[in-house]
């Protein structure tokens, strides 16, 4: 549900603007409109338990503009809501962001948020004989479509010399995997997050393969390109990453915080929140793009289009925009 934003803070507002101008982001025409900002509103997209939550529990939520937040489960209805002009910025992991590409969606790639890999596993019931992804052969295997558990599937497979058409492949719903695994009716299922925490500690599910080797840990920052014509626009958008980058440090640092902060949220107990916070293998980090990352992000587009599921050619760099990098690049800078 949108929410309104904190009232405006004047002092705060004024640091900020100077921060923000200082970034050379066409400064004389951000300075000119400092007045009207408080007038802009930023429609942003959260997951449940993310940005919302994560600015609200640092005190980062003192927006000096509107900020209207629409929850979202799903990195692909993100890109949607922002080709359908009803979303100004959001965010997602490569695949989505290479499956809203070649759809031709309307989106620019701002920044990436680098993250952690460990959470991303193939998991097997807890009295599977299996010991590898080689003993799952033409068995029903659930994954999450056009997400990160698609795409290390199919390289956990061909690791092993598979290939899609050696498993009986069940796209799910997280909540619909979750129910799957534990009615006994997936032989393993590629997944992410809390679901793994929740499986593992009613001993309904183990690890049979981690990805934490496979993923790059990449998730994009896309925005609204109609939007991003607007200096203005251009600032408080600059801004929203600033403080959700100081966010995700402030809380990387204060696990227990951040843990209790999202468990009732999510509804997760909040000893398992803390167990899976603490065993992530890397902090988030939000920063300008670099080339790597569109090189990264094309490697997973040339992946599945090399098993049929993206047409060949697909091409990534005319998605990513530069619009914001010299302000990120500021806010890097100056920390």
């Amino acid at each position: 549900m949108p929410l309104s934003s904190p009232p405006f803070k004047r002092r705060h507002f004024l640091g900020l603007t100077s921060a923000v101008a200082g970034a050379s982001f066409l400064p004389h025409q951000v300075a000119a409109q400092t007045k009207d900002l408080s007038q802009i509103t930023l429609r942003a997209a959260t997951f449940r338990g993310a940005d919302q939550t994560l600015l609200k529990e640092t005190g980062l939520d003192d927006f000096p503009y509107k900020v209207s937040f629409s929850e979202f489960n799903s990195g692909n209805i993100i890109a949607q809501a922002i080709n359908a002009d009803a979303l100004d910025i959001g965010g997602w992991s490569e695949i989505p962001m290479v499956f809203a590409a070649t759809s031709g969606a309307r989106i620019s790639i701002i920044a990436t948020l680098e993250g952690p890999t460990t959470d991303q596993v193939l998991l097997v019931p807890e009295h599977s004989t299996a010991k590898s992804i080689k003993d799952l052969k033409g068995k029903r295997i659930g994954y999450i479509k056009a997400t990160t558990a698609h795409y290390f599937l199919i390289k956990m497979l061909e690791q092993q010399g598979l290939s899609w058409r050696d498993i009986t492949p069940i796209a799910l719903g997280v909540s619909e995997g979750l129910t799957a695994m534990k009615s006994g009716s997936l032989d393993g299922w590629a997944t992410y997050g809390y679901a793994i925490q929740m499986l593992e500690a009613d001993k309904t599910a183990r690890i049979l393969q981690s990805a934490a080797n496979i993923l790059s840990g990449h998730y994009f920052i896309g925005a609204n390109p109609l939007r991003l014509k607007d200096p203005a626009f251009r600032a408080i958008a600059a801004d929203y990453l600033g403080r959700l980058n100081k966010a995700y440090s402030i809380l990387s640092n204060d696990k227990p915080r951040w843990a209790h902060a999202i468990s009732p949220v999510i509804q997760v107990p909040e000893p398992l929140v803390l167990n899976y916070l603490q065993n992530q293998n890397r902090s988030y980090h939000l920063r300008a793009w670099r080339k790597t990352d569109i090189t990264s992000a094309q490697d997973i587009a040339n992946t599945f289009a090399k098993n049929g599921f993206l047409p060949e050619g697909t091409e990534l760099e005319p998605i990513f925009s530069p619009a914001l990098s010299e302000a990120l690049d500021h806010q890097r800078s100056v920390q």
